[in-house]
């Protein structure tokens, strides 16, 4: 308490004193604020992360790709979804692999918030792959990067279309091959690969990748190209699962087609 009460008349007594510990004690105090603003904003990163995740799902819900009618001036079409054909739900990446020949990730969005086995998944970049598994809380997907997975794409530069698969003999998360490309067809480094549309999975026009290389394989008529992945998956943390309201129609139109 004397220690005090003499420093107290110190700093009332002695200007230069007192603004010695004015200037300290703004300082201390503004380096307490700025750890404390720190740690404030590192805990509302995910309230900020989720908010942004919704609002990127409504975008991507607005797209005039996620609206059909068909091809006609006669009749009028409807259905439960006033013409959209798209719906995009945001979910959260809980597990994710891509070093093994079979990758696959977990959501944390299952049957109970409408995903269903077969749906679309998209990154912020790009394709991730498609729902195989749900339970009333979580999905399993199988990721682009599995060794059984196809992508039906094309190159918007020419209108060719092909697969795009990963190569687990040459296994890095980053690279694909993009297969059945004629070698006729003029392609380029860096050439645009996306989605071709004409699966019920997803919607035209997603991007797949970028062509990274080209070289001609001997014995066939195809170009052998390799195309660079957009998707990080290695960072991945929310994706969105895509809903295509017409695809159990469009599958059982197509399976009443003979079959050889």
């Amino acid at each position: 308490m004397i220690l005090v009460f003499c420093l107290s008349l110190v700093f009332q007594h002695n200007r230069y004193q007192r603004a010695v510990f004015i200037h300290s004690a703004n300082g201390l105090t503004g380096y307490f604020f700025r750890k404390y603003n720190t740690v404030q904003y590192y805990f509302h990163l995910k309230a900020v992360n989720d908010s942004l995740v919704v609002q990127n799902a409504n975008l991507m819900n607005q797209l005039a790709t996620d609206f059909a009618a068909p091809d006609s001036t006669i009749t009028q079409y409807h259905d439960t979804a006033s013409g959209r054909q798209y719906f995009y739900m945001p979910a959260r990446v809980i597990n994710n692999s891509v070093n093994s020949s079979m990758n696959y990730l977990t959501l944390y969005r299952g049957s109970a918030q409408g995903v269903k086995p077969g749906m679309g998944v998209v990154g912020p970049q790009g394709i991730v792959g498609i729902v195989r598994k749900v339970s009333p809380r979580y999905a399993v997907v199988m990721s682009l990067l599995h060794k059984d997975m196809r992508i039906s794409a094309m190159l918007p530069r020419s209108g060719n279309f092909g697969s795009v698969k990963w190569d687990p003999d040459r296994p890095d998360p980053h690279y694909g091959i993009l297969t059945d490309i004629p070698k006729n067809v003029a392609v380029q480094i860096g050439d645009s690969v996306v989605t071709s549309g004409y699966s019920a999975i997803f919607p035209p026009g997603l991007m797949v990748g970028y062509v990274d290389k080209v070289s001609e394989m001997t014995a066939t008529n195809f170009h052998d190209i390799r195309i660079r992945f957009a998707t990080r998956f290695r960072a991945l943390q929310y994706v969105y699962v895509v809903e295509n309201f017409h695809a159990a129609e469009q599958h059982q139109t197509e399976s009443a087609l003979p079959h050889e």
